[in-house]
């Protein structure tokens, strides 16, 4: 997970931030519009809509296209019947990697996670084939600056949370994934509410990969996290600093 979030930090510095932004905005969207469909336009009522109007919010979307996304998940509007899947498969040096995704067509987004793969040295398989190398947990994701780690740390055991990792951006903490509202619930007296929380995954363990197969591996997840399709891209490699050193120059 972390050599992960070390790739997405070299993209993030890489990537032409206008399209990037607009990609985010439509994943952002989607969510906001199936989180309504579900749960109602109330976002005090709903906390899965909740989550994604405070996502959005940091990602500055503009409060119109969020209200608009909201009523249409709410109205139940035709074209927005996306469904929730997953895939699941193995990249480079034999990664393993879960793409989650929301879709209103099936076919058409598991033909484009197959075609990623296959032309980026990776299979995809059936559901729940690599699943095992993965723990399913709640994720509550903080700004970095609302506490220091060691505050964050206190509030997060006490609040019932399993672990927590910091890095240069945020605070995630980890959860059950049954006590993950409770979690929420705690952290949010204290911190107010969360950039994020959702039920995610954590690889077991990871797995060593070099130069040549983080290559790949990272034009993969770029490809696939390009998709307007997948929301989440999981993969559970680990690669040293001098290759990260070596890529990032």
């Amino acid at each position: 997970m972390a050599g992960h979030s070390q790739f997405k930090n070299i993209m993030h510095r890489k990537a032409a931030q206008d399209k990037k932004r607009a990609k985010v905005f439509t994943k952002l969207l989607r969510e906001l519009v199936i989180a309504a469909k579900e749960g109602g336009a109330d976002p005090t009522a709903n906390p899965r809509l909740r989550s994604a109007v405070a996502a959005a919010r940091v990602a500055n979307m503009p409060k119109d296209n969020i209200e608009r996304a909201i009523k249409r998940g709410a109205g139940g509007a035709d074209g927005d019947n996306y469904e929730e899947v997953r895939y699941e498969g193995y990249g480079p040096g034999g990664v393993a990697l879960i793409v989650e995704a929301l879709t209103d067509n099936r076919n058409r987004t598991a033909s484009e996670v197959r075609s990623a793969f296959s032309k980026h040295g990776g299979s995809l398989g059936e559901t729940n084939s690599v699943a095992f190398n993965f723990n399913r947990v709640g994720r509550i994701t903080y700004p970095l600056a609302v506490a220091d780690g060691e505050a964050m740390l206190e509030a997060a055991i006490e609040a019932g949370a399993d672990d927590l990792e910091s890095d240069d951006e945020t605070h995630v903490v980890y959860t059950q994934p049954d006590a993950l509202q409770e979690v929420r619930t705690a952290l949010e007296g204290n911190y107010g509410d969360p950039q994020e929380f959702k039920l995610g995954w954590v690889p077991l363990s990871t797995i060593a990969i070099d130069e040549e197969q983080a290559q790949t591996l990272f034009k993969l997840i770029e490809v696939l996290e390009d998709n307007d399709d997948v929301q989440e891209v999981i993969a559970n490699f680990e690669v040293s600093d001098e290759v990260m050193a070596k890529l990032n120059g």
